[in-house]
C-alpha cells in the first residue's frame, strides 16, 4: 500500500476526553459529537477513549457489525465526519476482543482493529488481535491505529509507521497510577517514528484523564487535565513530511537511520521487512539551505 503522493496542509482532528462511567453511554457520546460538529466545522475526524460506549465490561460485547456500531455510523453520516469510537468488545468466532471501528463520513466501517495487546493478566479472557491496521484519509494522509497497552510494546508503532503511517490514533482507558509513564511513552513514540500520536484517555468513573497529543518531535502540543475536555487540534502534514526529511529541528532523521542499518535484532531474529512508505523518504543526509 503506498503513501498518499498528494499532501494536504492541515487536518482537523477532535479528541474527547469524556468523564462517564459504566452503562450505555452512546447517546452521550452522539450529544458531544453533535456539539463538535457545530462548534467546529473545520474538525474532520473525531476520535473518544478506550471502551468508553460502555465500560470495561465484556458482557456488553457484540458481534460487528451491531447495534452499537450501526448507532456510530449513523452518527458519523450525520455529521460527515470521520469517527473513531474508542473501542468496543466485540463478539467473533467464539472470542471476545477489544476492537475499534474506524467510520468515514459516508458512515461505513473502513477497518476495523483489534487490539494486539490486552492488558494482561487484568483484561482478562480477552483474546489478541493478530494484525496492524492502517487507513487512508483522501487528500489528507495516513492513519494507524492501536489501543491503549499496545503503546508499551514500541513494536507496534513502529510497525504502523513502516507501513506509512503518519497519525497513531491511541484510544486509552487508564485509571491507574502509570498514566505520566504512558506520557513518557506517548512523547518517545512520537519521536522515535516523527509521528503524531493523538493519545486519547477517558476520564471520570472510567479513567484519570490526562489525554496528550504530540508532535513528530515529540513535542506537546495539548496534555489535558483530568476531567472532560474536548481536544480539537490541527495535523499539519507538510510539518510532518518535512521533520521526517530533513529531521525535527534539521536534527536526527531517526526513520532512515532505522530503514539503512544492516542489523538483525536479536528480540526479531530477522532483518527488517521491506517498507515502501520508509524507502520512500529519500537518503539519509544533511537537510541543504
Amino acid at each position: 500500500m503506498e503513501n498518499p503522493g498528494h499532501p494536504a496542509a492541515r487536518f482537523g482532528i477532535a479528541g474527547l476526553q469524556l468523564a462517564y462511567g459504566p452503562g450505555d453511554n452512546l447517546e452521550r457520546i452522539a450529544a458531544e459529537v453533535g456539539t463538535v460538529a457545530r462548534r467546529f466545522p473545520w474538525v474532520k475526524m473525531v476520535l473518544l477513549g478506550e471502551l468508553c460506549g460502555f465500560g470495561a465490561n465484556p458482557e456488553h460485547a457484540q458481534c460487528l457489525p451491531g447495534d452499537a456500531e450501526a448507532f456510530l455510523c449513523d452518527l458519523a453520516r450525520r455529521h460527515g465526519l470521520w469517527l473513531v469510537p474508542g473501542s468496543l468488545y466485540e463478539q467473533r468466532n467464539g472470542a471476545v476482543y477489544n476492537t475499534t471501528p474506524v467510520i468515514d463520513p459516508a458512515g461505513g466501517v473502513v477497518t476495523r482493529y483489534r487490539k494486539l495487546f490486552p492488558f494482561a493478566p487484568y483484561e482478562r479472557d480477552i483474546a489478541s488481535g493478530d494484525e496492524c491496521v492502517v487507513f487512508d484519509v483522501p487528500d489528507a494522509g495516513r492513519f494507524g491505529v492501536s489501543i491503549c497497552y499496545d503503546m508499551w510494546f514500541p513494536e507496534t508503532t513502529r510497525s504502523l509507521v513502516s507501513l506509512g503511517a503518519e497519525v497513531i490514533l491511541h484510544p486509552t482507558m487508564t485509571n491507574t497510577i502509570d498514566r505520566d509513564v504512558e506520557i513518557a511513552i506517548a512523547r518517545a513514540s512520537a519521536a522515535t517514528n516523527q509521528c503524531y500520536f493523538v493519545d486519547v484517555n477517558v476520564a471520570g468513573d472510567l479513567g484519570v484523564g490526562q489525554s496528550v497529543i504530540c508532535g513528530p518531535g515529540g513535542e506537546v502540543i495539548h496534555q489535558a487535565g483530568a476531567g472532560r475536555e474536548v481536544i480539537a487540534f490541527e495535523v499539519d502534514f507538510a510539518y510532518l513530511r518535512r521533520c521526517r526529511e530533513r529531521g525535527w529541528h534539521g536534527l536526527g532523521q531517526p526513520l532512515k537511520s532505522f530503514r539503512d542499518h544492516p542489523m538483525v535484532f536479536p528480540a526479531y531474529g530477522a532483518a527488517r521487512a521491506p517498507s515502501a512508505a520508509l524507502d520512500a523518504l529519500g537518503p539519509l543526509r544533511l537537510p541543504d539551505a
